[in-house]
C-alpha cells in the first residue's frame, strides 16, 4: 500500500522537512510513500539538528535513514556528525562508514580505525588523479586501441578508484573521457554505432510457475529499465521476466489462472498502448512517451495500441483524432490497433453498476469544493453510505439525462488506509451533455480515466500500463480497481515527463495561445507540438533522436535544454540541407570597376563535404555590378574584433571575389546611408580575414530573388518578437524552384525550410535553427516560452 504518513506529523511537515535538508522535491516525495523510510529520515534529521543543510549532506542523510544497518544503530548519531561536519562527504565514505558500523558490536569502537577505513581526513590533488589516470590509460592501452570509444569507461574509472577510493567520481570519469579524444581522434562512423552484445543464457527457475512470463513484468527495483541506443534501428531494451506478486506491494497480483488465461490472449508477447486524450495536437513530449510505448513493443516483438482516451466529450474533436493518427506515422509509428475508450461505454457502464450491487460505488452529490475539502481533512461524503438501491436508482437517472450536469457523480467506496488522499472515493462517472465526436449524443454520462484507464488496459490485455510519473499517485487505484473486479493487472511503471526549459508543455494552455490568436494554429512553427516542429523543419528523425539522448529514468527533477534539441536537428541538416546563399536585411553595394552589362557565373558550394571534383556539389550564381550584403556586415567605424566591411578595409565575397569599400552614400540625412560602393580585385591578391555572404542581381536592373519570412519566437511571459516578417530578404535565382518541405542552410544565417503558405509567386521560409547556439545569448531563434 501506499503509504504518505510517517510518525506524527501530517505529511505536509515531513515533505517540508526533507525539502529542508537539500533534498529534491521527487526524493522528497518518494520519502513519503514506505512508512518505514519516512520514520527513519525523520529520526535522522531531528538527530542531526540541521537544516538548509546542502544537497550532498542532505543525500548522505537520506541514505543513512534507508541503508544503515540495524546492529548498529546506536552508532548512527556518531556517524551524522560526521556527515554534518563534512569529515565524510561523499558517498564511496559513507558505504565505506556503514560497513564498518555493522561490524561492530553494541560497544564503542576505535574512533581511529574508523575514520581511516572511511577515509576521514584525505584529500586527493588533482595532480595525483591525473597522474593515476595517466598511468591506468596506459595499462590499458591495447584494450583501449581495440575498442577505441567502446571502452568501458567505467572499468576505467573503477582502476583509478581503486587507488583513490576517497577521490571524486565525477572529477575522474570526466578527466578520462577527456583523454580519450587526444588518443583516438575523432569519432568514426564505427565508433558511433553501439557494440552487438552477446546473448546471455536465459534464466531457470526452481518452480514451473516461476517460469511464466507474467505478461512480461517489469522489475520494481529498477529505476531505469531501458537502454537507448544512439543507433535509430536499434530498439529499446527492458528486463521482463519477474515472477507474479504475491500480493504484499502495489504492483500487478495475478493469480496462476488469470495470468494463464491472458498469456494464451497475448501469445506472450509484450502489449503497450499509447493512451493520448484527443483535446489537442502532440507536443514534443508525448514525443518521448510515443518513443517508450511503441519503442519498447518493438523490442519485444510486440505490438502497442493507439487508444483514444475519448471520456470528455467538450473538449474532444475529430481534428485532434485524424491528426493524432497522421502525426504518429509522421513520427515513424505503426499501431498495431486504432481503439477508443468510448468502444468499451457499454461496458464500463455495466461494470459501474456491478460495483454498485457489491457497496463499492455510490451516487454522491457533493460540489467539486466539497469534495476537494472532504478528501484534505479524510472525511467521507455524507452520501457514502446511501442503500445500494437508491444509488442504483440514480446512477440510471445520471444515465438517462434526468440529473442535472454537475449535481451527481458515481464515486468509488475506495479504502482510505494509510491516510492516502488519492484513495479517497475517486470519482467514476460524471454528467456532461455534449455532444461526443464518436459515440454521438448517446451517452449523458461519461466515465473518469481513473475509472476507465485500468479496465480498459485490461480489457486489451495490456502488459506493460507505462505512463508519466505524475500518475504514480494513481498506482493504488489503479490497482485497487482491477483487484476488486478480479480482472487481470498489467505491470504500472512510471518514467520522468519531458521537461523542457523555455517552452509551453500544457495542452490546456497550448489551446489557449490558438483559441485567443496568440499564434497563428496548432502547427505554428514558434510552438513545440510535433505539427509546429515538422512545418519550422524539424524531421522526427531528429525528435526520436532528441529523446534517445534525453534517456529514460525515474528521475523527475531535471530540465531539459532546448540546446539539446537544436543540436540533433543540425546534426541532421548539416548533411541534409544543401547551403545556399540568402541576405535578409539588404545594403545595396555597387561594385564600381565592374561593368554594368557584366555578369559573371561562379560555382557555389551546395555540399562543403563533398568530394572537390563532384560537380553535383555545385551551383551557379550570379556576380554583378550591383550586389547586397546583410545590413549589418557594414558599419562606419572598423575595430580590430570586426570582420565585417567598412569604409577603406576590405572582405571576401564568398565564393567570388575581394571588395574594398571606396565610397559611402548617404540618405536625406547623415544619420542613415543607403548603398556602398566598393572595388573588387579579379586577381584575388588581397586576402581579408573577414568573408561575407552575399546575392547578386540576376541581371542589370533586376531585382535578386525577394522570398524569406523568418519566423522566430503564459502570455505576460510571451515574446511580443517572436515572429518576425521579413519582406525585403533577396535569394539566390536558384531558390526559385524549391518546393515545400525543402530544406536549407542560409549560409551565416541558420536552417529554413519552405513554408506551407509559400506559392508560386512567393516563398516563405521559416528558420528551423540558427547554426550555432544562440539560446543563451539571446538569440532570435527562440519558441514560445
Amino acid at each position: 500500500m501506499v503509504v504518505v504518513e510517517g510518525g506524527d506529523s501530517p505529511a505536509t511537515e515531513k515533505l517540508e522537512l526533507f525539502l529542508s535538508i537539500g533534498l529534491d522535491r521527487r526524493t522528497a516525495e518518494n520519502a513519503l510513500v514506505n512508512p518505514k523510510v519516512t520514520s527513519n529520515l525523520v529520526a535522522v534529521i531531528e538527530e542531526a539538528g540541521v537544516k538548509g543543510s546542502s544537497k550532498t549532506i542532505g543525500n548522505l542523510l537520506y541514505t543513512v535513514a534507508t541503508k544503515y544497518p540495524t546492529n548498529a544503530l546506536l552508532h548512527r548519531p556518531v556517524l551524522i556528525k560526521y556527515i554534518i561536519s563534512s569529515k565524510i562527504k561523499n558517498s564511496a565514505q559513507l558505504d565505506a562508514a556503514l560497513s564498518f558500523l555493522s561490524s561492530v558490536g553494541s560497544d564503542s569502537f576505535d574512533f581511529k580505525n574508523f575514520e581511516e577505513v572511511s577515509g576521514v581526513g584525505v584529500e586527493v590533488s588533482i595532480e595525483e588523479i591525473k597522474s593515476t589516470i595517466e598511468a591506468v590509460l596506459e595499462e590499458n592501452m591495447k584494450s583501449i586501441l581495440e575498442l577505441r570509444y567502446h571502452i568501458n569507461v567505467g572499468n576505467l574509472c573503477g582502476q583509478v578508484r581503486k587507488r583513490h577510493p576517497w577521490a571524486d567520481a565525477k572529477l575522474i570519469k570526466e578527466l578520462i573521457e577527456n583523454n580519450l579524444p587526444p588518443i583516438l581522434g575523432e569519432k568514426t562512423d564505427a565508433d558511433k554505432e553501439p557494440m552487438k552484445k552477446k546473448k546471455g543464457k536465459p534464466v531457470k527457475f526452481e518452480d514451473k510457475t516461476e517460469a511464466i512470463v507474467a505478461s512480461s513484468l517489469l522489475s520494481e527495483e529498477e529505476e531505469n529499465p531501458f537502454s537507448i541506443f544512439p543507433n535509430p534501428e536499434e530498439n529499446i531494451k527492458v528486463h521482463t521476466e519477474i515472477f507474479f506478486s504475491d500480493g504484499n506491494i502495489w504492483r500487478a497480483y495475478n493469480t496462476k489462472e488469470r495470468l494463464e488465461q491472458h498469456l494464451k490472449a497475448t501469445g506472450g508477447k509484450v502489449f503497450t498502448r499509447f493512451p493520448p486524450e484527443p483535446n489537442g495536437y502532440l507536443h514534443i513530449g508525448h514525443a518521448k512517451a510515443l518513443y517508450i510505448d511503441f519503442g519498447l513493443a518493438r523490442e519485444k516483438d510486440g505490438v502497442c495500441y493507439l487508444r483514444f482516451d475519448d471520456t470528455n466529450p467538450v473538449a474532444e474533436r475529430m481534428e485532434y483524432i485524424e491528426h493524432i493518427k497522421e502525426i504518429i506515422e509522421w513520427m515513424g509509428w505503426k499501431p498495431f490497433k486504432v481503439t477508443y475508450t468510448s468502444d468499451y461505454f457499454d461496458h464500463l457502464y455495466e461494470i459501474a453498476v456491478e460495483l454498485i450491487k457489491m457497496g463499492l460505488a455510490y451516487v454522491d452529490h457533493q460540489t467539486p469544493e466539497e469534495i476537494k475539502e472532504y478528501r484534505e481533512k479524510m472525511i467521507n461524503s455524507p452520501w457514502r453510505d446511501r442503500p445500494i438501491e437508491e444509488s442504483l436508482k440514480l446512477f440510471d437517472e445520471m444515465k438517462r439525462g434526468m440529473i442535472e450536469e454537475g449535481k451527481a457523480t458515481l464515486r468509488l467506496k475506495q479504502d482510505m488506509q494509510n491516510n492516502n488522499k488519492n484513495m479517497c472515493d475517486l470519482i467514476a462517472y460524471r454528467i456532461k451533455f455534449s455532444t461526443h465526436p464518436k459515440a454521438g449524443d448517446k451517452w449523458h454520462i461519461y466515465p473518469s480515466y481513473d475509472y476507465s484507464h485500468c479496465i480498459v488496459d485490461s480489457l486489451e490485455n495490456i502488459t506493460h500500463s507505462l505512463c508519466s510519473l505524475e500518475f504514480e499517485i494513481r498506482r493504488p487505484s489503479y490497482y485497487w480497481l482491477l483487484l476488486v473486479l478480479g480482472l487481470y493487472q498489467p505491470h504500472v511503471w512510471e518514467y520522468s515527463r519531458l521537461n523542457v526549459s523555455n517552452t509551453v508543455m500544457s495542452k490546456r494552455k497550448l489551446n489557449r495561445l490558438v483559441t485567443e490568436k496568440w499564434v497563428d494554429s496548432w502547427d505554428d512553427p514558434r510552438l513545440m507540438t510535433l505539427a509546429g516542429l515538422r512545418r519550422r523543419g524539424v524531421s522526427s528523425t531528429s525528435i526520436n533522436a532528441f529523446i534517445r539522448g534525453v534517456g529514460i529514468t525515474r528521475s523527475d527533477n531535471s530540465m531539459i535544454s532546448l540546446d539539446q534539441l537544436d543540436y540533433h536537428i543540425r546534426e541532421e541538416l548539416n548533411k541534409t540541407a544543401p547551403r545556399t546563399m540568402v541576405v535578409l536585411h539588404p545594403l545595396k553595394v555597387i561594385i564600381t570597376n565592374l561593368d554594368k552589362e557584366s555578369i559573371l557565373y561562379l560555382d557555389a558550394r551546395m555540399w562543403p563535404h563533398a568530394p572537390p571534383d563532384d560537380a553535383s556539389s555545385y551551383y551557379k550564381v550570379p556576380f554583378t555590378r550591383v550586389v547586397y550584403i546583410e545590413s549589418s556586415d557594414f558599419r562606419l567605424k572598423d575595430s580590430k574584433d570586426y570582420y565585417g566591411l567598412a569604409p577603406g578595409k576590405s572582405v571576401l565575397l564568398k565564393y567570388a571575389f575581394p571588395i574594398r569599400c571606396t565610397e559611402v552614400i548617404y540618405g536625406e540625412n547623415l544619420d542613415t546611408f543607403v548603398e556602398v560602393h566598393a572595388e573588387y580585385e579579379p586577381v584575388k591578391e588581397t586576402k581579408p580575414k573577414g568573408v561575407l555572404h552575399w546575392v547578386a542581381e540576376p541581371s542589370p536592373g533586376a531585382e535578386p530573388l525577394k522570398n524569406p519570412s523568418e519566423l522566430e519566437d503564459w502570455l505576460g511571459d510571451l515574446n511580443p518578437h517572436s515572429k518576425e516578417i521579413i519582406n525585403d530578404a533577396y535569394a539566390v535565382p536558384s531558390l526559385a524552384g524549391a518546393s515545400i518541405g525543402d530544406k536549407f542552410q542560409f549560409e551565416r544565417l541558420g536552417y529554413f525550410a519552405v513554408d506551407l503558405d509559400s506559392t508560386d509567386k512567393k516563398l516563405v521560409f521559416n528558420r528551423t535553427v540558427t547554426l550555432r547556439d544562440s539560446f543563451s545569448k539571446g538569440g532570435s531563434s527562440k519558441p514560445v516560452k
